[in-house]
């Protein structure tokens, strides 16, 4: 069976309802291209580097402005649409950066929090640390939907194949990646990433993006896409602006390349031996 899907690229600012207004202009755009399912970005709410801005801006699931818009689009629509994710108060002084995905009559099906948090330190000066501001998530989750079974990540989850592997192996042949790649990161990165999440898989990878010049002065790669399990790219967007990333997928077509290059099944355990360091001098035989 054949499915259309989609992923949003977006430029979010620090406004959350601005930014839902966009989501739905873009939404309802790739709904009338014939998209059944549709993804938005990380942070679809704001990219908001301020804490204390943040925090003032945060409201719980049901009261948070992107979850309320995605469930009335999903419901008027009758699609699915998967919020990649976007902050929402944890109730415990920290907030989830959380994913949502919406059912055709708009109730949620499920919620995703990003596992693995970016604390990192780049050589062009850039510094985050997520684990300062969010709660980390400890379940992976895989959504059997009509189309195929969808799993979840958000971002930085992408350079932890463990992860993919897991979803992978309890049935997942659509896999996702909203993110807020970093230009320097997305550079070099980005795309293998994605093609190789896909490819040692066997899955379909659907990864929408921020993209751009932010309010809050950070700069996303950008570069939305589609990969199906052979690890050809279907569709991607550029790497500034707003875009719609549209393709078909079946995925009867995971299913035939996972027979015919069969690693989930061929996985064996091993153990690990640390060769001790020889000693100085060599050794006598």
């Amino acid at each position: 069976m054949t499915t259309r899907v989609a992923a949003i690229q977006m430029c979010s600012g620090t406004d959350p309802r601005r930014n839902a207004e966009t989501m739905e202009r873009l939404v309802r755009d790739a709904a009338a291209r014939g998209a059944l399912y549709i993804q938005t970005p990380e942070m679809t709410g704001a990219l908001q580097r301020d804490r204390a801005t943040l925090l003032a801006n945060l409201r719980d699931e049901e009261n948070d402005i992107i979850v309320r818009k995605a469930a009335e689009l999903s419901r008027s629509l009758s699609i699915f649409v998967h919020i990649g994710s976007t902050a929402i108060a944890a109730g415990d002084g920290k907030i989830a950066n959380r994913g949502f995905l919406f059912g055709p009559d708009g109730k949620m099906i499920c919620r995703y929090d990003k596992i693995h948090m970016f604390d990192v330190d780049l050589d062009n000066g850039e510094s985050w640390r997520e684990s300062a501001t969010y709660r980390p998530g400890a379940e992976a989750r895989v959504a059997d939907l009509p189309f195929g079974k969808l799993g979840f990540a958000i971002c930085y989850d992408v350079r932890f194949p463990h992860l993919f592997r897991t979803e992978a192996m309890a049935g997942a042949q659509i896999l996702t990646v909203p993110a807020a790649f970093t230009k320097q990161t997305g550079e070099a990165h980005w795309e293998v990433l994605l093609r190789a999440r896909a490819i040692e898989n066997g899955a379909f990878l659907i990864a929408a993006a921020q993209a751009g010049q932010h309010e809050d002065g950070r700069v996303t790669y950008g570069h939305s896409m589609i990969v199906d399990p052979w690890g050809k790219v279907l569709a991607a967007a550029g790497g500034t602006g707003e875009a719609v990333v549209v393709a078909d997928i079946d995925v009867g077509m995971s299913a035939a390349i996972r027979a015919k290059i069969p690693n989930l099944k061929n996985g064996r355990d091993f153990a690990l031996d640390i060769v001790p360091e020889l000693a100085k001098g060599g050794v006598t035989v």
